[in-house]
């Protein structure tokens, strides 16, 4: 197994990427098909791979014992050995996330675009969720005794802190292309912001190297780890390149709104948010500047059911306008209203507003799962129905993958059935407002074909 990579279509030797349900589903996997002698786990350096070793070879000592129903206590009990029962639960939380964070991309595999900034805020939600467990764990870290900082900064903030820069980083690196591109003046602070985050890089792998327990890890983080642009780990790290742009002294005011990129007014098409009765979404109009002077601008409704949190102001870089619908005053069926934008130096921008409120159904006449925007997404464990066989079940691995949990086949050794034939099922319903060809993503686990049968 590896916890330490080598090959395409990237390396991951830096820290740890790999979450113990991850492990457990393998090795449960491999120890069922008759891996019951020897196991063996490619782990690069030791350092940075101290929890997944463990739960490894704790594991390996007595398979059966590590149930999935077990894991979620195993961190804690680890965390408790460590550091105390005090923070257990909340240390324990924070390297199950890093790690299951980690898993979404690898931070060898990131890249500028990797996460999106126009859609569902994917890129700012990720990077709150990183700032969320760093932060607590520097407040776990200056709450314990300081003979335990030592190896706390090693097993739990270190691979926090550090994972949190790297992603803010190409997060930062893609807004300052994305900003250069429609002339906000925010964009220099962006590419101010990757050097900063590229500095920052470097200090915790130096405080790792010389400071930490007074230099006893010398060169343990020297490992690169910004900048692959193939399989193989870049020389030195590269930081992302940034673009700066020439911003004129008076202010001009920019719209653009949320899943597009373009920008108002200029763009031939039309500005538009959409808005379900089901789904009740908050979607956002962000107004920004591309000058250096601010400007003040108004925000105006055009229907009583069109709300917004804010309606005037002052934008130096950027404000945001969270539109909403209040759906009980909003017309049945399918309505259209209009937000419209004024500001400096610019013509007036209508964004127009959607709103479907079907008269024949209602949140809680509705079963099952809906559609928004053209899509469905369902959690694998979500299902409306299982059916099991004599033969086979399936069973949810709890934290498994990139969200929730992941669902599996038990036995795993089960021999393949091909439905519908006498086979166990999960059936998830949906309701859709569209006809035609549906295309269905699903997010697998990648595994060797270890069985040709």
């Amino acid at each position: 197994y590896h916890f330490d990579y080598v090959g395409g279509p990237r390396n991951y030797k830096w820290l740890n990427v790999t979450p113990i349900p991850k492990i457990w589903e393998q090795m449960n996997l491999a120890y069922a098909c008759g891996a019951d002698r020897i196991w063996v786990v490619n782990v690069g350096d030791l350092k940075p791979m101290e929890v997944p070793i463990e739960f490894f070879l704790t594991m390996a000592w007595h398979p059966k014992a590590m149930t999935k129903e077990r894991m979620a206590d195993y961190l804690k009990l680890w965390a408790t050995r460590e550091f105390g029962p005090e923070h257990a639960a909340d240390i324990a939380d924070i390297v199950g996330k890093y790690t299951k964070y980690n898993r979404r991309r690898t931070p060898e595999l990131l890249a500028p675009g990797t996460f999106s900034l126009a859609n569902y805020q994917e890129a700012d939600r990720i990077i709150a969720e990183w700032k969320a467990i760093t932060d607590q764990a520097e407040s776990i870290s200056a709450q314990l005794p300081e003979n335990a900082r030592d190896a706390f900064f090693q097993l739990v903030l270190h691979p926090t802190k550090a994972c949190y820069i790297v992603n803010e980083l190409y997060v930062a690196a893609a807004k300052n292309r994305l900003y250069a591109s429609q002339g906000r003046a925010s964009a220099n602070d962006f590419a101010a912001r990757v050097k900063e985050l590229f500095k920052d890089d470097q200090e915790l792998s130096d405080y790792y190297n010389r400071t930490l327990a007074g230099g006893k890890w010398s060169h343990m983080m020297d490992q690169t780890h910004i900048g692959y642009s193939n399989w193989q780990q870049p020389s030195r790290n590269v930081m992302p390149a940034v673009t700066e742009i020439e911003v004129p002294e008076a202010g001009a005011m920019g719209v653009t709104i949320e899943g597009s990129t373009s920008v108002w007014p200029g763009e031939t098409n039309e500005a538009v948010l959409s808005f379900d009765s089901f789904n009740q979404p908050k979607r956002f109009i962000d107004v920004f500047n591309k000058g250096k002077a601010p400007f003040d601008f108004k925000a105006t409704a055009g229907a009583p059911w069109i709300t917004l949190d804010s309606t005037s102001g002052k934008v130096d870089k950027k404000q945001r306008i969270l539109v909403s619908v209040d759906w009980t005053k909003a017309p049945k069926d399918s309505a259209s209203g209009t937000v419209t934008i004024t500001g400096a130096r610019s013509e007036p921008v209508a964004v127009k507003v959607n709103a479907f409120n079907p008269s024949a159904l209602t949140r809680d006449s509705l079963k099952g799962f809906v559609e928004a925007d053209g899509y469905i997404s369902i959690e694998a464990a979500h299902f409306t129905k299982k059916t099991d066989t004599a033969m086979a079940r399936w069973e949810e691995i709890p934290d498994f993958g990139r969200t929730l949990s992941g669902m599996s086949i038990f036995p795993v050794t089960a021999a393949s059935i091909t439905p519908p034939e006498n086979s166990p099922c999960l059936e998830y319903q949906t309701y859709l407002f569209n006809t035609g060809k549906v295309e269905v993503t699903s997010i697998l686990a990648p595994c060797l074909t270890y069985n040709p049968d």
